[in-house]
């Protein structure tokens, strides 16, 4: 008798995230790579399915609901969810049929992926709604889940400090990783001409919003004596003048900072590969994606000293508090900078899809 594991992808249906999109497609191929004898893995979609450019090899069964992604969002977070069926059920995000079952009687479990707390950390800086639907629905997961996955020891102990705790009881430790694949593109140049950037610059990801920190970034440039351009990634639709004054405010002309929105694997990796550094000092528990592209492609990183960023990054990036950012991103510009480049490439190695799957498939078989 075959056991399949049904992956919740409708992120690969409608997207509201980019990484969240790679991160279900990167998992759900490793998923079936790595499938114990006897299993198999199949795919629980929202309608019209998934785009065959989207489709993922190897899936054994699709299951094909009648409700778009908004509808069957808004009908999971109250609770209903027909048409699901029982079985081994893993989601890559927090959203899932989260309903009364009986684990052991009925062979159902159901376990779901946190990548942040934003709803928790700054809820000022979210729609209202947003903030609310993110922590219903985190209840039902406490609830309901039987086990809840989170990328770093730091975020489960963030996560204890706002959640009850008959939810941290079901909290596994298993990383993220890279997009599949991810690797510097050999049209690379172009990609960047395509982009209207220059050759050389440092690089630095998110919005306005005051927990991205770009505004302590942009002091870190200005105080490491950096005197190239800045790129931006992440950058949400319209806030581009806001980064603008930003980096003014910072000391940054306006001409040296380039901002970029969600860009795909292939236009990340060519940025990040022509990059002299890359800077963070975003302080929120959430996993680090660009950050830990950028060691997938050795760049080196500098980075303020934050639980999240110490144990993702380890020795492969210059931490520093936010007053002491300037001078590690100087170091990582500098003296330091063939050193982050080889440590960046070894500590990339530490986060594979693969890996996670195989955790992945260990925590069901557990369960």
């Amino acid at each position: 008798m075959t056991v399949t594991l049904r992956v919740v992808l409708d992120q690969l249906v409608a997207p509201t995230s980019r990484d969240l999109a790679e991160a279900s497609a990167s998992l759900t191929e490793a998923l079936i790579a790595t499938a114990p004898r006897g299993c198999d893995v199949g795919a629980i979609v929202p309608s019209p399915g998934i785009a065959d450019d989207e489709a993922i090899a190897g899936l054994s069964s699709e299951t094909r609901l009648s409700m778009r992604r908004r509808e069957l969002a808004a009908s999971w977070q109250l609770g209903v969810a027909p048409g699901i069926g029982k079985g081994l059920i893993h989601s890559p995000t927090p959203l899932a049929p989260l309903v009364r079952h009986d684990r052991v009687n009925e062979t159902h479990q159901i376990v779901v992926t946190v990548w942040d707390l934003r709803a928790w950390e700054t809820p000022e800086e979210l729609p209202k709604a947003e903030v609310l639907a993110a922590r219903a629905l985190l209840s039902r997961v406490g609830k309901h889940a039987d086990a809840v996955i989170v990328p770093t020891h730091a975020m489960a102990e963030r996560l204890a400090e706002v959640a009850k705790s008959k939810l941290v009881k079901k909290v596994r430790v298993i990383g993220g990783a890279p997009a599949a694949g991810l690797r510097v593109p050999s049209d690379a140049v172009g990609r960047l001409r395509a982009l209207d950037l220059p050759q050389t610059f440092v690089v630095a990801a998110g919005g306005s919003a005051a927990s991205d920190a770009l505004d302590v970034a942009f002091s870190a440039v200005v105080a490491s004596g950096w005197e190239g351009d800045v790129v931006v990634l992440d950058v949400p639709e319209g806030d581009e003048p806001a980064i603008a004054d930003l980096a003014s405010a910072a000391g940054l002309a306006e001409g040296r900072v380039h901002a970029r929105g969600s860009l795909d694997r292939w236009d990340r990796a060519a940025v990040l590969s022509h990059a002299t550094a890359f800077v963070t000092a975003c302080t929120r528990a959430d996993w680090p994606w660009r950050a830990v592209d950028a060691l997938t492609v050795g760049v080196p990183i500098a980075a303020v000293d934050t639980p999240v960023l110490r144990e993702v990054l380890a020795d492969a990036a210059a931490l520093a508090p936010s007053d002491g950012l300037g001078a590690a991103l100087t170091r990582a510009v500098g003296e330091d900078a063939e050193r982050l480049r080889v440590l960046a490439g070894d500590r990339a190695k530490g986060f594979a899809w693969r890996a996670s799957a195989e955790r992945v498939w260990a925590l069901h078989a557990e369960l």
